[in-house]
């Protein structure tokens, strides 16, 4: 095998390799003989077959695994020689003329090809034992504690059947069909439908319609789809909505007491505001935990600035800007509508496409020197968290990421990388600040109060996709927690020759598929 080094620019390399044609047909022959010894072929022995004879009829297609096998070896072997760890796996050009790649297989011509690769860069890793923190921490009040059971009550209501007009918060029963130019349409009919005037759950301008119904009313909803819905064939178009109502109901007052804790499946009061306060305080801890983290990639992002392998920024960004290109298209947003250009929405993405890999490949190397590993609990730990966000599919969970070596380094990506911050900071001088939730939230800039205090929200608003008189709550644009990982590349358990690109964690937390415009302007924290 001859090696030629044609290109060494910054992180970029590119070899010419090639392998002579006696060396393929030495490996060939070798092969074949392997198989002689246990091929079964008509009109010889087994066992017993000519290798030539053999060569004339499998040569080419045992050439092809001979081929393969050589473009393996001999890459991993160049790496090796010269001590090269590739940020991604290595790209091979063969040759394109069809005369030549007929000679490699007959056996009379050399394998010559190229490969290209970018390597991880090397850098200092800085101390950061001074390293200044603040833990902002939250006390749970009593307040708080109020405020939880406030919203509970209003999503655990009771009804009770009412005479005369519904108004709003009054829950209307009702049978619909919806029609567009006449027609009804897929998904539009319903029966037996129980709607709270005012809680948003329908397109705009339907509910409204049906304050002042009664009992046994028919009435006629007109409505316009909006241009964002989420069904193409609908979005933008007028429809009416054929309504009878069945019923009228009106909330009747909750009473917080021992026997609203039971409706809610425990058994006392007391323990239904254990529960509470034990929640609020994981929650709490969460918005501690991912500020403090925050503060320590920007630390380590203002520390370092180095060469960063293309194609790994090239990847990333890609990834940010297809979620974000779909979100829109899917939303009918556009870059006009949030005071941007599209170039200037690029050039945002790609500076924090480039942030994540340069943070990711900070923690990779600093977990590294340091010894920071992945248990395989922790790996099945946090599939079991996965498997649990998809009740009743928890089986196919389990397979997919069973089968799936790269979903499985995107659960172990989060898992390492915060192992490492909390390395950093327990090395770190770190103080203890109180402040309130707003501060928290503000601090951080995310909604996780949505998120995490109303969890009941989506069991309240659970309906049937293809009811398209509801409203599509998919378009709340949540802002997405970009700043929370950097793309971590595990130097301490991977081969650096499998493609890091695939070391986006999990598409749910690392793309902005909520955000329908490019982040605001400020401290870059994804």
């Amino acid at each position: 095998m001859q090696v030629t080094e044609t290109l060494s620019s910054g992180l970029k390399r590119e070899f010419k390799v090639v392998v002579a044609a006696q060396e393929l047909d030495n490996e060939l022959n070798k092969r074949l003989k392997e198989l002689a010894g246990k091929a079964n072929i008509k009109g010889f022995r087994p066992g017993k077959v000519p290798v030539p004879h053999l060569k004339r009829v499998y040569g080419k297609s045992v050439m092809a695994e001979v081929v393969q096998k050589q473009l393996d070896d001999a890459s991993k072997k160049v790496l090796e020689e010269r001590n090269l760890k590739p940020a991604y796996q290595p790209e091979v050009k063969l040759p394109e003329d069809q005369a030549e790649v007929e000679r490699i297989f007959d056996g009379k011509g050399d394998l010559s090809y190229t490969m290209s690769l970018e390597v991880i860069p090397t850098f200092e890793l800085k101390d950061t034992t001074g390293l200044t923190l603040a833990r902002h921490v939250i006390d749970v009040t009593d307040a708080h504690i109020d405020e939880a059971l406030a919203r509970l009550a209003g999503q655990y209501k009771d009804w009770q059947a009412k005479d005369g007009k519904a108004k709003k918060g009054d829950r209307i029963t009702m049978s619909f069909t919806g029609k567009i130019d006449g027609q009804a349409f897929d998904g539009g009919t319903a029966e037996n439908v129980p709607l709270e005037i005012g809680s948003g759950q329908f397109i705009p301008g339907f509910e409204d319609q049906l304050e002042g119904a009664k009992a046994g009313d028919d009435l006629l909803v007109k409505v316009t789809f909006p241009e964002s819905y989420g069904v193409a064939t609908l979005a933008g178009k007028p429809a009416e909505f054929e309504v009878k109502v069945t019923g009228v109901e009106a909330p009747k007052e909750t009473v917080i007491d021992d026997e609203f804790a039971k409706k809610l499946g425990l058994e006392s009061l007391d323990k239904l505001k254990e529960t509470v306060r034990d929640r609020m305080s994981q929650e709490f801890a969460q918005m501690t935990r991912l500020k403090l983290k925050r503060d320590v990639l920007d630390a380590l992002d203002e520390a370092y600035s180095f060469e960063l392998p293309e194609k790994l920024v090239d990847a990333e960004f890609n990834g940010i800007w297809n979620a974000l290109d779909a979100e829109m298209k899917r939303s009918g947003k556009s870059f006009a509508d949030e005071n941007t250009t599209e170039e200037d929405a690029r050039k945002e993405y790609r500076a924090i496409a480039e942030r994540r890999v340069r943070l990711g490949l900070v923690l990779g190397t600093l977990g590294e020197r340091e010894g920071v590993s992945v248990s395989e609990d922790e790996l099945q730990r946090a599939l079991v968290d996965r498997a649990r966000q998809f009740p009743g599919q928890e089986r196919k969970v389990f397979d997919y990421y069973r089968k799936n070596t790269n979903a499985l380094l995107e659960l172990r990506g989060p898992i390492f990388e915060q192992k490492v911050v909390d390395h950093i900071v327990s090395k770190a001088e770190v103080s203890e600040k109180k402040v309130t939730r707003e501060e928290l939230q503000a601090l951080v800039q995310d909604e996780d109060e949505h998120e995490h205090d109303h969890d009941h929200h989506d069991h309240d608003h659970a309906h049937d996709h293809d009811d398209h008189a509801r409203h599509d709550h998919d378009h709340h644009d949540h802002a997405h927690h970009d700043h929370d990982h950097a793309h971590v590349h595990d130097h301490a358990h991977h081969d650096h020759a499998h493609d890091h690109a695939h070391h986006d964690h999990a598409p749910h937390e690392h793309t902005p598929v909520r955000r329908t415009a490019p982040a605001k302007k400020g401290k870059r924290g994804e």
